[in-house]
């Protein structure tokens, strides 16, 4: 199933290449179409949402039906156990831990002249949340309500809207809607795909516009947020998923098959790469693969990835290893080795490490508190994962005193003339040799 290849060599540099390049990419007709849906939306509004969510989730929709009401809210509960709420409970408790050391503070400086500085941080108004459908509803993406809603909910937005598709039926997922009363959604809306961001990008009659749009999506969704990027804010434009495991002659084949499947498992382009230091780690690895997979429902998805994007790569030792992951800068980067602590310094590029045998990519995406939504495709060379900064707006507060001006005025002038720019400078100088408002009373 798959080869253990020798890196560097010219055969390891060309699959390498094949897997860092790939791309969930459009062709031309399907960025035309997201274009036309976006502008349908636009001039349409609630018209083009119903029409859309008809034709492909829900043939019943009415006009009436998308926004959640408060009965289905309360009903939800009704549907879920209390395993599955206190597993909820206990995961926003360790995210909600984690995201709330990332707020920020305004902070001001003062000085004896009149001078004010300072730094004003302020969440938007308004965010949206997309969450895909999931099979049709029929697996709902908890794990995006906590990892989008709670961020936007600790920086302190007030209007947080999610959206997603209907089921069939017109309902949505009982456990979906409960995560999202949970993490403090103030309102939710069924519609999805490319309609659904330009609904929260542009406004409808039914959904009011945000300030911010975060969350995953298929190539509709990923085309529609670009397209409004500059309307609102967005969070990344990610790409298909990705891990990298680096591991030496302590680690243990089976886990790092287990770890490599399941990304693999998400779909077909995603990437599963292992760089190691011992060829038993390697051997053993791919025998596990093979003995994992008869047993994985998403099967052929993950044997597809693992075919056309997974890798097992023997290097040389483990500087050869840190230094090939900090080029390929993976979305999600594993260290197996004997003493993962001491290679942590190592790493320059990567969306969340995970250090250590105990340490499987699952318990970042699901509990231990930090944030799933992470950079792909090598832009964690200079992106990061979404946090509650992405909610908020830093505003810059200045005042100067008379004193002050008088102090900088010339340095300022002088600076706004080489650029050319004489309103700039006369802005300054009319104060400089003029009397101040209260001095002209």
């Amino acid at each position: 199933m798959l080869k253990v290849l020798s890196y560097p060599s010219s055969e390891g540099e060309t699959k390498l290449a094949q897997i860092a390049t790939r791309k969930l990419g459009a062709d031309l007709e399907t960025e035309k179409r997201v274009v036309e849906i976006l502008a349908q939306v636009r001039s349409h509004g609630d018209e083009a949402l119903v029409r859309y969510t008809r034709q492909f989730d829900a043939p019943q929709m009415q006009l009436d039906d998308l926004t959640v009401q408060e009965e289905e809210l309360k009903a939800a509960y009704k549907e879920v156990d209390e395993i599955f709420l206190g597993t909820l409970r206990q995961a926003i408790v360790n995210i909600e831990a984690f995201h709330r050391q990332q707020l920020p503070s305004s902070h001001f400086l003062t000085g004896p002249d009149g001078t004010f500085l300072g730094r004003m941080v302020r969440p938007v108004r308004a965010a949206g949340l997309y969450i895909p459908g999931g099979r049709s509803g029929e697996t709902p993406l908890i794990s995006s309500v906590l990892m989008n809603g709670i961020p936007a909910r600790i920086a302190g937005v007030q209007d947080l809207a999610l959206i997603t598709p209907p089921r069939k039926d017109g309902s949505i997922n009982p456990h979906l809607l409960v995560a999202a009363q949970e993490v403090g959604v103030t309102r939710m809306h069924k519609t999805g795909s490319a309609w659904g961001i330009g609904a929260l990008a542009y406004g409808t009659s039914s959904i009011k516009r945000v300030d911010v749009v975060v969350g995953p999506g298929n190539i509709y969704v990923a085309l529609a947020k670009r397209l409004v990027s500059g309307e609102v804010g967005i969070d990344l434009l990610a790409g298909p998923s990705e891990i990298l495991i680096i591991a030496d002659e302590s680690a243990c084949p089976s886990h790092i098959a287990a770890d490599l499947l399941s990304q693999a498992e998400h779909d077909s382009m995603a990437s599963a790469l292992l760089l190691t230091t011992d060829r038993q780690i390697a051997a053993g690895t791919v025998l596990e693969l093979e003995k994992q997979l008869e047993k994985l429902p998403r099967r052929d998805t993950a044997l597809e990835s693992l075919r056309n994007f997974g890798g097992v790569f023997m290097v040389p030792d483990l500087d050869a290893a840190f230094a090939l992951s900090n080029k390929l800068a993976p979305e999600h980067l594993e260290l197996q080795v004997k003493d993962p602590w001491s290679s942590l310094g190592k790493v320059e590029n990567a969306g969340a490490i995970f250090l250590g045998d105990w340490t499987p990519e699952a318990v970042g995406d699901y509990f231990a508190g930090p944030n799933h939504v992470l950079p792909t495709a090598g832009t964690a060379r200079f992106a990061s994962a979404l946090s509650v900064e992405s909610f908020l707006k830093r505003t810059s507060v200045i005042s100067y005193s008379r004193t002050a001006l008088e102090r900088d005025g010339e340095a300022i002038m002088r600076l706004a003339r080489l650029e050319g720019l004489e309103g700039h400078a006369a802005s300054v100088e009319i104060r400089l040799k003029g009397k101040g408002p209260s001095e002209t009373l």
